[in-house]
């Protein structure tokens, strides 16, 4: 176990960052070249970790597949290989063996596949064996437990004879991610029916071309709660544009009420602080961009801004049970966080009383977004290099705004 210790000499940010390539983007376009008889050539992939081992799991020859903590990888490649010839094993880290993928299974073998449980039902381990003949094109699946098992299905439906359509039950949570994958799957050939919460695709072929992978919002979620934390900051975010395929560009209004003012500036967005925009008591739904949680919440701590955050339900399953985390983490700081399954309250400001050390419980998002109280004071941080699962360069560029760090011994 590795330790940092984060700090600013004087909390004052001035510089520009280029933002990494959006994972998000970058995993479904593997999904899509992989499903594509014709040449996708994609430019600016990124570097992450997640999308390094979804890469390289799609060219492997192996039929054993062990994504890691790659939970976007384990849903995609269910669906992907469910339709391939032979028997596979898709397995993961012990987290991800308890992460739920009991919805996609259930849908994928109502349509024709055949896939089992190797441990307990609804969970990684499974093995995949070859398919059987399309036995259905119409199915339901819970919207309300993860975009990306949509995901899944509508990226490989245009490749099944029959095409498929999807019906979704309940509330659709993270919503902006399916209309992320839409977009993408239209801009390679393939089109789509949307009706009411029915989602129609017919037996299509995805087309050829060349992509060129925009900044990743998600990561940019943190420099806006690092401007939020500045008396005078500014950042100039590369590569980020404000008309994008990421749903998470909704923290230019989000982080408005945290006082973050964004303009357009010839190679991305500029982000500055104005003091006079703060608000003393915010209230968001973060249903759709809950990638943002985290630097909302930890923002807010550093503020002193009393926050309710709705929409919170998947946030118990990803790498981390994260409301857990967030909890007993600010609890560090003196800040307070009381929570339900759908609805959680915070309130206090972070004091730094004495020196203080974070977990980071192998979330990545954990690590990136409790970097932003060492504006107020130096921390130490557990097991940093976590922050290679989505952003590997991200502690050399704090380097870039001043951020100055050291490995405690």
């Amino acid at each position: 176990m590795t330790s940092m210790v984060l700090s600013h000499p004087n909390g004052l940010l001035s510089g520009s960052v280029s933002l990494p390539a959006s994972k998000s983007i970058s995993n479904r376009i593997l999904i899509i070249k992989a499903l594509s008889k014709a040449s996708i050539d994609i430019q600016n992939l990124s570097t992450s970790d997640d999308t390094a081992i979804l890469e390289r799991l799609l060219l492997q020859a192996d039929p054993h597949f062990n994504v890691g903590h790659a939970g976007t990888t384990m849903r995609f490649l269910t669906a992907y290989l469910a339709f391939q010839i032979g028997d596979q094993i898709l397995t993961g880290s012990e987290r991800m063996c308890q992460r739920p993928i009991g919805p996609l299974v259930n849908a994928l073998n109502l349509i024709g596949a055949n896939i089992e449980y190797l441990g307990e039902n609804g969970y990684p381990p499974i093995i995949l064996r070859s398919p059987l003949e399309q036995k259905k094109s119409d199915v339901s699946i819970d919207a309300s437990v993860s975009s990306q098992f949509i995901s899944a299905l509508l990226m490989v439906a245009p490749t099944l004879p029959l095409g498929l359509r999807l019906h979704l039950e309940g509330n659709s949570v993270s919503w902006p991610y399916i209309q992320m994958t839409l977009s993408l799957m239209e801009q390679f050939g393939i089109n789509h029916i949307h009706e009411e919460n029915t989602i129609s695709i017919g037996h299509q072929t995805y087309q050829g071309g060349i992509i060129n992978i925009e900044g990743d919002w998600s990561a940019a979620g943190f420099y806006y709660a690092m401007v939020a934390q500045s008396d005078h900051g500014s950042i100039v975010l590369k590569g980020l544009y404000e008309a994008s395929l990421q749903g998470d560009n909704a923290a230019m209004e989000i982080f408005k009420d945290f006082g973050v003012v964004t303009t357009k500036v010839d190679d991305g967005l500029l982000l500055t602080k104005d003091q006079k925009m703060v608000k003393p008591s915010i209230e968001v739904d973060i249903s759709h961009v809950p990638d943002l949680a985290q630097c909302i919440s930890v923002a807010a701590a550093g503020l002193g801004i009393s926050l309710t955050m709705k929409g919170i339900e998947t946030l118990f399953i990803k790498e981390t049970d994260r409301m857990f985390a967030l909890k007993t983490e600010l609890a560090k700081v003196g800040v307070e966080i009381h929570y339900s399954d759908t609805e959680s309250r915070q309130l206090g400001k972070a004091i730094f009383l004495n020196d203080v050390t974070f977990e980071t419980y192998g979330d990545h998002r954990m690590a990136m977004a409790l970097s932003c109280l060492s504006l107020i004071h130096p921390i130490s941080i557990l097991n940093p290099e976590v922050v290679s699962k989505s952003y590997p360069g991200f502690w050399d560029d704090l380097k870039i705004l001043g951020f100055e760090m050291c490995e405690k011994l």
